[in-house]
């Protein structure tokens, strides 16, 4: 019987997809909900070099994973948790399964295949492939 699944989200129309599933099959489960800020994503900002405009950025990512996070929760209430976590999200996410707390891993997928899946790359993938406890994908 799961008992306390860990949810990525990142406000995507299939993160949200994964959310509704859990509450779906796994209504009595505790959910903790994991948003992850990735470093790599201020690589877009000028500024981010200078160590007051890597602050703002970081402060304004914190505020939009707090949002993230209080959306997703209502989907999936009442016995949720909320982690925000900074970090390359595939290294992330498995470190915290690695935590041994919790007993399955569900997660959106955006379903890329072919040449922009090898460009991209797949979190969801990786961790499948890592991943100490089973992993569902919901598209």
């Amino acid at each position: 019987m799961t008992k306390h699944i860990l949810v990525p989200v990142d406000g995507s129309p299939q993160s949200t997809a994964a959310l509704s599933f859990v509450a779906e099959e796994w209504p009595e489960a505790t959910v903790t909900l994991l948003h992850v800020i990735n470093p790599a994503d201020a690589g877009g900002n000028p500024s981010a070099g200078i160590p007051s405009g890597a602050e703002e950025w970081y402060e304004s990512e914190k505020s939009r994973s707090a949002s993230l996070l209080a959306d997703a929760a209502s989907i999936v209430e009442p016995n949720v948790r909320m982690r925000t976590e900074v970090g390359r999200p595939t290294r992330t996410i498995l470190d915290v399964v690695d935590s041994g707390e919790f007993d399955h891993v569900v997660m959106g997928s955006h379903g890329r295949s072919g040449v922009s899946r090898i460009l991209l790359g797949s979190v969801t993938e990786a961790v499948v492939r890592g991943s100490p406890v089973p992993v569902t994908i919901v598209r």
